[in-house]
């Protein structure tokens, strides 16, 4: 689908796969980092919303889908190569301590306070690192709508993803409490303190492990 940036004028090309039909959505211009509202309600599918562009105007070639999200919520732009880090729950004291050692460990930090959002924006970002506490959006693990989307990712995608519960019943890095919610690390609410030291020690064994793991693969000629 075609769009016109009505601040700067330049024409946007966005996937129609990105844009959810029979909804109004926002987009951030790449540009000019204006806002741009889409309104799909009432248009046909595939109907192209590019009015009164001049000719001299030239399509962006940037993946302008990372800049759309529903209900008018508009997604900022990532620059190639950034570690993102999704940071989920209703405690903001927590998010932004947890914000903090993420930072500091080079991770660009989006905060989420709904399962709704953490969700949306994980379809259109790639994030190299999850987190959110065992009771976010008021249910239990066994029933997280989050757990489950992450559950259903392609094998190469879930790998490439680090995923992290804080929760006061968890021991912190205890690998079979991990294994049992099919995530890559648990952390007692009260080491967040430390939270980058735990970490780094981690992410490191995680990817020693999957060096190892892809070793094996290629020598099996299965990679």
């Amino acid at each position: 689908m075609e769009i016109l940036c009505e601040h700067c004028k330049t024409a946007l090309n966005i996937p129609d796969e990105k844009i959810p039909k029979g909804q109004k959505i926002a987009a951030t211009c790449p540009k000019c980092k204006g806002k741009i509202t889409i309104d799909t309600m009432n248009k046909p599918s595939g109907e192209e919303i590019l009015s009164d562009a001049p000719d001299s105007i030239v399509e962006d070639s940037m993946a302008v889908a990372d800049y759309v999200e529903t209900e008018d919520e508009v997604l900022e732009y990532y620059e190639e190569g950034v570690r993102l880090a999704l940071v989920m729950g209703e405690d903001a004291e927590l998010r932004n301590k947890i914000e903090k050692h993420l930072d500091a460990m080079g991770f660009r930090c989006v905060l989420v306070n709904e399962t709704r959002k953490g969700i949306g924006k994980m379809r259109l970002h790639h994030f190299d690192l999850v987190i959110f506490p065992e009771d976010f959006g008021g249910v239990s693990l066994e029933q997280s709508p989050v757990l489950h989307f992450l559950n259903h990712l392609s094998m190469s995608e879930r790998r490439r993803m680090f995923v992290v519960i804080v929760g006061e019943g968890f021991k912190t890095m205890d690998q079979m409490m991990a294994f049992a919610f099919s995530v890559n690390l648990v952390v007692n609410t009260k080491d967040t303190g430390r939270l980058s030291m735990v970490m780094q020690r981690a992410i490191s064994e995680h990817e020693r492990f999957y060096k190892v793991f892809m070793e094996i693969y290629r020598e099996t000629g299965r990679a």
